[in-house]
């Protein structure tokens, strides 16, 4: 083991979770070390590249590699898996996000107390409402430099406008607005963390397209390695070290209650490396957040640490999801709308009135886009439409008339993922990691409501492109009721009674002084919204509590 150091905060992890909690302290005068377990990219490492960004380990590791290991409920045995990994790199998953910022909505931290409960779902109130986050709602936005119209969507509230306009929309997004106002609906335009304009020293969004799955060659995507980590590492009081693999918490159990010292971590040769402080933040990702608690093995919490009601692990939610895609003619809508703009990547509409109802309860959210710029993944959609029966020159002459001939519009529906006690992550008996530790085993379940509610929403999407005109060549609905296994929450639910929950209001373990958790942990319900703002908008909270109290 290397030579014993020492700082004031260790994150351990640099993204969406942790990321924010470096840069607050380290503004606050703390000294922070953030250990990430991947390498740091530079932009210099991004392109356009799909073999490379999609098809492998760029941004998570081969199931022979580091794996987890997935089951369904009731199955005894997992096997290795690449699910559930959001990402390893330094940035975290924000690095090849799609970067739709959605806050949260008065429901989500009531959902309990709305529905009464739901047969067979461990759901819990939040310990806060949405006036708590808000604040921090608005610093997230303005550090980052979202993109959106706070005044259109008439399901959110916003205190200040954002600080950027809505990114240029693609003319469809029209059709889009006037198909939802046919429906009772009302579209707005999608809130993104990608810059509109120039903001502070980085420049506006190039309009490539290439956002979800790829890194930002440029910085106009907000990503945590584009913002908070070039904060941090500016204060010069916060050191990040890529390549490092925490192993292991260390506490000191002597008094009356245990206190975190630090934790020990592994480099890339495998050395072993011990590092203390008095203050430990987690933002590793719900699942391996949980996966290190239950290695962190002592005397007091034989369990894992942290975890004497045994919940970490527990109530596991990730998002469910369903893609419903309108295939339209190209040339019928320029003849529509014109040939201005028809090469714009991004069709910018969401919508959510169907995000809460009091008697059918809990939706979520269409996020309306325009089919991906990537050519194999188009090609192996294709030919599976085709019953893979479609190859050579047809599928040549296939793709043509998709990128030159066709418009696809599609509708990502994001939905409640209810918890439950059968949907969990713990240890794997089996299987090891290259370091010879446990990994992560996720047994997975989705509540029978979530994929009806998830199935009712896809077809009510499917009359969104029904009713565009020009009417769509063809409607395809896929993935109804499907989990999307990076967004990932509630493995450490926060709340203010400790047989019940992991951490208290503020994030911090109820049983054990100095340590926080600020990744999807803590939240109680997933929402129906990718949670990435809502993660970044929380750390930020915690930070700045942390920064108050020193503690």
């Amino acid at each position: 083991m290397s030579r014993r150091e020492q700082t004031e905060v260790i994150v351990v992890g640099s993204g969406a979770g942790g990321a924010p909690v470096a840069a607050v302290l380290a503004e606050a005068g703390l000294r922070v070390v953030v250990l990430e377990r991947g390498p740091w990219y530079t932009i210099d490492d991004f392109g356009h590249d799909e073999v490379k960004s999609c098809r492998r380990d760029f941004w998570i590791p081969f199931a022979q590699d580091d794996p987890h290991t997935l089951r369904e409920a009731g199955q005894e045995r997992a096997q290795p898996s690449r699910e559930g990994w959001t990402s390893r790199n330094v940035g975290g998953a924000t690095v090849h996000m799609g970067g739709f910022f959605y806050r949260l909505q008065p429901e989500d931290f009531r959902l309990r107390t709305l529905t009464g409960g739901v047969e067979g779902s461990t759901l819990a109130d939040w310990p806060l409402g949405l006036a708590d986050l808000e604040p921090y709602y608005d610093e997230m936005e303005v550090r980052l430099g979202v993109s959106g119209d706070a005044a259109a969507n008439p399901r959110e509230r916003h205190a200040r406008p954002y600080p950027l306009p809505p990114l240029a929309a693609h003319p469809a997004a029209r059709l889009i607005d006037e198909a939802a106002a046919s429906l009772g609906w009302r579209a707005f335009p999608t809130p993104r963390a990608v810059l509109s304009r120039a903001y502070g020293r980085r420049p506006p969004c190039n309009q490539c397209g290439y956002c979800g799955d790829y890194g930002c060659e440029n910085h106009s995507k907000s990503s945590a390695l584009s913002t908070f980590l070039p904060d941090a590492l500016a204060t010069g009081r916060c050191e990040l070290r890529a390549g490092a693999t925490v192993s292991r918490i260390l506490v000191d159990e002597g008094g009356p209650r245990p206190k975190v010292r630090g934790v020990e971590y592994l480099d890339r040769d495998g050395g072993l490396h011990r590092l203390e402080a008095p203050r430990v933040v987690l933002a590793a990702s719900a699942i391996e957040s949980a996966r290190l608690l239950l290695l962190s093995r002592t005397p007091a919490f034989p369990e894992g640490l942290a975890n004497g009601s045994g919940l970490v692990g527990r109530n596991l939610t990730f998002s469910t999801f369903a893609k419903v895609t309108g295939l339209f003619e190209r040339a019928a809508l320029v003849d529509r709308l014109g040939p201005e703009g028809m090469d714009l990547p991004f069709l910018q509409r969401s919508i959510q009135d169907d995000y809460f109802d009091a008697e059918l309860g809990k939706g979520g959210t269409y996020n309306l886009i325009l089919q991906h710029p990537n050519p194999i993944n188009a090609a192996v959609r294709l030919t599976a439409m085709e019953d893979y029966g479609l190859w050579g020159a047809a599928l040549k002459e296939r793709l043509a008339r998709y990128f030159r001939e066709e418009l696809w519009m599609e509708a990502e529906v994001f939905g409640e993922f209810l918890p439950t006690e059968a949907c969990r992550v713990d240890l794997d008996p089996r299987v090891k990691d290259r370091f010879g530790l446990p990994v992560a085993r996720i047994t997975h379940h989705l509540h029978p409501t979530c994929r009806e509610q998830s199935a009712r929403m896809a077809g009510r999407a499917g009359r969104l492109f029904e009713a565009v005109t020009p009417a769509p060549l063809r409607t395809v609905l896929a993935g109804r009721g499907s989990t999307t296994f990076h967004l990932q929450h509630g493995t450490c639910r926060f709340g203010d009674d400790p047989a019940s929950s992991v951490l208290d209001r503020d994030c911090r373990a109820h049983e054990v002084g100095g340590l926080h958790v600020t990744d999807g942990s803590f939240m109680p319900t997933s929402g129906g919204v990718p949670a990435t703002a809502t993660i970044m908008a929380n750390a930020l909270r915690v930070a700045h509590g942390m920064a108050r109290d020193r503690g």
